[in-house]
């Protein structure tokens, strides 16, 4: 298994920024007080789980910008 020769770069895609938030948020999520995580409705996590996973797949298949 070998790097791409541009990995050095990769934290400025789009796909690998939100594969980061994708395990970023569920960490952040448990430090919110159990009161405030009452207050989301379940369903907001799964359309936001979803929309990180479309914008990563999309960030896959943009041509971004050196």
């Amino acid at each position: 298994m070998k790097l791409i020769p541009d990995a050095k770069k990769a934290w400025r895609w789009f796909s690998v920024q939100a594969m980061a938030l994708s395990g970023i948020i569920p960490g952040a999520w448990l430090a919110v007080p159990d009161d405030m995580r009452a207050a989301v409705p379940p369903e907001w996590l799964a359309v936001g789980a979803v929309a990180l996973a479309v914008l990563g797949i999309l960030g896959r298949l943009v041509d971004q910008p050196e």
